[in-house]
């Protein structure tokens, strides 16, 4: 079998390829059309970065399960762990016997958690929507409070809970009516601030709104928890301003609310450090309360929440946990995927990668006119394409992209409200050799399409 980790990507047929095609026409049969796919790619094995299909064809994948694979496919470590604990037992609910797999994993997030509090304590949970949910009810547990508010952009699943708190709402399409005490501020989306603002203005324009939502919405001795991404991953890879973000930490110091902060995508060395969470922590501004997920487990469904244990104590018994909330399997892969973090170092492969991505998209922005902004934090990159001076959205061309640039052997996805982001989020363990490819790839599809 070729070494597929170190590989280029080859397309070797039409695609998708007869194989890829079968199974594609089988999905239509067996799955719900309403569960969307972009490419009619069947993988056949993923090695590292780099995707192979049934037909032959590899791929460098700069979507990686939608950041769940920043150590990369199929890591050796990974599987010996997998195959050392499905030998022992595959599961124990936790609400009925203990596994040490789950105190271990929880013992070593807690050292690590830039969350406030000396003592901390984690709840495991089973993915992004799960942990962004119990977070939620460990926010309301603890204050006795029953709002919270959201923001503009903002995704944090699919639940009933959580499709209610994403604010793109071709994610809950008939799906109302839907829970109350959900409220929504705008999000400081300072690309499209309003026109002639500067930037210290429009952050004080952006904490003004969440007082607007105080006054018009939910006051804040009703108001349980304000939860956010740091970087918006659906509302098209928007980072939270720093200086935001402090004065949104001391409204909630202020009014006694909880500072929930989604690490569900930028979570696990995604952007230059362990957690997002770790640069604000630096400033002082860190979360009462933190989730996590995709990245977690090297592919295996996984996900948390972390908190100080006086948040913790303050819940009542019974209100959380789940069948397979830390699975003795998940677990036992996201303590090696951790541990190969750590070791290997993968936030500085994060800033690595950072550097020459921005480095090389920012040069494009210069040189090529539809490329309206270059933003991110670390490896977490968007790239938003626009038509004109009047940042008119172009999700046109960014579709062209996505679809040409398969056809040349590089996966990519698109984000943001409007649909005119390209969202970069390749393993972390991509090669240099790897990196340049699909940075060539990208670029000649760009110049393909403005042709």
């Amino acid at each position: 079998m070729s070494d597929l980790r170190n590989s280029q990507p080859k397309v070797i047929t039409e695609l998708p390829g007869p194989k890829s095609k079968a199974a594609f026409d089988k999905r239509a049969e067996v799955m719900p059309a309403a569960i969307k796919t972009i490419y009619p790619i069947t993988i056949a094995r993923g090695e590292g970065a780099m995707l192979e299909d049934l037909d032959g064809n590899t791929f460098i994948d700069w979507v990686g399960g939608v950041g769940v694979m920043n150590i990369g496919y199929s890591h050796p470590r990974v599987i010996q762990a997998v195959k050392d604990q499905s030998e022992k037992y595959f599961h124990s609910m936790m609400n009925i016997t203990t596994h040490e797999k789950y105190l271990e994993y929880a013992e070593a997030i807690n050292k690590i958690a830039p969350v406030r509090g000396d003592v901390k304590q984690t709840m495991l949970c089973n993915t992004g929507a799960d942990s962004d949910e119990n977070a939620v009810k460990i926010a309301k547990g603890a204050t006795g409070r029953p709002n919270i508010i959201v923001f503009t952009g903002a995704f944090h699943g699919r639940t009933a809970l959580t499709m209610t708190m994403t604010a793109k709402k071709a994610y809950a399409t008939g799906m109302g009516p839907f829970p109350d005490g959900i409220y929504r501020a705008e999000f400081p989306y300072l690309y499209r601030m309003p026109k002639g603002m500067s930037e210290a203005d429009a952050v004080d324009h952006y904490v003004d709104k969440i007082m607007d939502v105080f006054e018009n919405q939910t006051p804040p001795e009703y108001t349980a928890a304000i939860v956010f991404e740091p970087v918006q991953g659906e509302g098209g890879f928007v980072p939270a301003n720093l200086d935001w973000v402090k004065a949104v930490r001391k409204i909630c110091d202020e009014y006694g609310i909880m500072m929930i902060i989604d690490e569900v995508q930028s979570g696990f060395s995604r952007t230059g450090r362990m957690f997002a969470s770790d640069y604000y922590k630096e400033e002082g501004c860190e979360p009462d309360i933190m989730t996590f997920a995709k990245s977690i487990a090297g592919g295996l469904p996984l996900g948390g929440v972390v908190a100080s244990k006086e948040i913790m104590d303050r819940v009542p018994g019974g209100t959380i946990g789940g069948t397979f909330n830390g699975n003795a399997v998940s677990c036992a892969a996201a303590i090696e995927v951790l541990k190969v973090m750590e070791e290997e170092d993968y936030p500085a492969k994060a800033r690595v990668i950072a550097d020459k991505c921005m480095s090389r998209f920012n040069s494009w922005k210069e040189k090529y006119a539809p490329i309206g902004d270059v933003r991110g934090m670390g490896a977490m990159i968007g790239i938003e394409l626009v038509k004109d001076d009047e940042k008119t959205p172009y999700p046109e061309m960014v579709n062209a992209l996505v679809s040409k640039a398969w056809e040349k052997g590089l996966i990519l996805e698109a984000a943001g409200t409007f649909g005119n982001v390209i969202r970069f989020l390749s393993p972390l363990c991509i090669t240099a050799e790897q990196l340049d490819a699909g940075l060539q790839i990208f670029e000649d599809c760009i110049e393909d399409y403005l042709k």
